[in-house]
């Protein structure tokens, strides 16, 4: 079984940063994709970003050329780093990360519990 534990939320002002992190334990044997999602209140849950093993990303285009997604394959975490925060980027952040057991070598695919990120004067 995979546990995932988000760390890095919390409340900002409009114009200013955070970075939130995802760290992925258990019995993992490989790690494809992992990815950040955000769910606004009354909104679908919707792809912010995303980076595979090869790391290729992937933005959703409310947020280009302001978050940046990276991993650490060794700590098999995943960070999101938000600058430029705006009042509509208020959600609910979800890690994902799918990848391989190291248990049966079958897929999983994993969620956080969600991290709330409010963005207010």
């Amino acid at each position: 079984q995979v546990q995932l534990v988000e760390s890095g939320g919390g409340l900002v002002q409009p114009g200013g940063s955070l970075r939130l992190s995802c760290a992925a334990s258990g019995s993992i044997f490989s790690i494809n994709v992992m990815g950040w999602y955000r769910q606004a209140p009354g909104k679908q849950r919707e792809l912010a970003a995303a980076i595979t093993g090869g790391l290729s990303t992937n933005y959703a285009d409310s947020v280009k050329g302001r978050f940046t997604i990276s991993r650490d394959n060794a700590k098999n975490t995943v960070y999101l780093q938000m600058n430029s925060l705006k009042p509509e980027d208020t959600a609910v952040y979800y890690c994902n990360v799918a990848g391989v057991s190291g248990i049966d070598m079958n897929e999983f695919d994993a969620w956080g519990q969600g991290t709330q990120v409010t963005v207010s004067s």
